[in-house]
């Protein structure tokens, strides 16, 4: 291994953005990655944190999270664990060399001010999981002011379980579902969250992207606006699956945990900053689509 390699370590090895990260390792020949699942890297453990982060990382991708929305709901010390306390431990003990780039969620906002939600925004987070995440944001601005804190939303991949698979497998063995269609936002590829975080990395010290090194709070995800029944209808027509979608509401719903009725975020700081491209969720859902037709080949 050269030793002028740049070293990446990357939390969360075997969730969505893991995977996505993982996949698109070898486009980056000049970085060494450290991929860590729970096993090698527990976020529920100051002990593994501290064990891990005492290695010269360069980067450091906070993929790793407590995702069960509603599960949290009555597993509130784990999810406080994972999504909160475990950052403090990050700004604590990761060396000051490592820059940190952490994920964490629209959940975060809970608020409807009729336009794309801003970095600057006022956050009203309801829930465990939505608490849990902006927990997290302080603890770890707190102690590391010159970290990244990606909020994105609605995530999905070609790896592990999401809304996409979720509906391909539902539509095939079922005539109708009915879908929530009062929660606005815009779904997010994965590949995309992860091509975006190393083109960040990348050009971090470019001074003609960033005249002073950046920090703080950045919206990413896809672009266009959206609703879940709508999102499901575009799933189903792009693979010619005939299933009719119902609508019903999130009070009819009634999850466990509360959901943001408006998620669309405002992308403008970090393609301002980073000089990011982003594609239309319709794109990138196309994109995902093709990817599980050739896994399966």
């Amino acid at each position: 291994m050269s030793k002028n390699k740049l070293r990446i370590l990357v939390s969360g090895s075997t969730g969505q953005l893991g995977q996505e990260l993982r996949y698109i390792a070898r486009q980056y020949p000049s970085f060494t990655f450290d991929f860590k699942n729970r096993k090698g890297f527990d976020l529920s453990s100051e002990r593994s944190i501290n064990q891990v982060l005492s290695t010269p990382y360069d980067y450091f991708i906070n993929a790793g999270a407590y995702t069960a929305v509603d599960k949290a709901e009555s597993d509130k010390k784990t999810a406080f664990q994972v999504n909160a306390k475990a950052l403090d431990h990050i700004g604590k003990y990761a060396q000051a060399r490592t820059k940190i780039i952490h994920i964490s969620s629209d959940y975060v906002y809970h608020n409807d001010p009729n336009r794309p939600l801003l970095e600057s925004d006022p956050t009203k987070a309801k829930g465990v999981y939505a608490r849990s995440k902006l927990d997290g944001e302080n603890y770890l601005l707190k102690r590391r002011p010159d970290a990244l804190v990606i909020r994105t939303s609605w995530v999905y991949s070609s790896f592990g379980n999401n809304f996409v698979k979720t509906m391909l497998k539902l539509g095939q063995s079922r005539d109708e579902l009915n879908i929530v269609a009062d929660q606005y936002g815009t779904p997010t590829y994965a590949r995309d969250i992860a091509e975006t975080i190393m083109h960040m990395i990348i050009n971090m010290g470019i001074s003609t992207y960033t005249k002073s090194p950046k920090s703080g709070v950045y919206n990413f995800s896809n672009a266009g606006l959206t609703n879940w029944a709508d999102f499901a209808r575009a799933i189903f027509k792009n693979k010619g699956i005939s299933c009719h979608i119902g609508e019903t509401t999130t009070k009819a719903y009634n999850a466990p945990a509360p959901r943001p009725l408006w998620s669309m975020m405002s992308k403008e700081k970090i393609q301002r900053d980073f000089h990011i491209k982003i594609p239309n969720w319709k794109q990138s859902l196309h994109s995902c689509l093709l990817e599980l037709d050739r896994s399966k080949t």
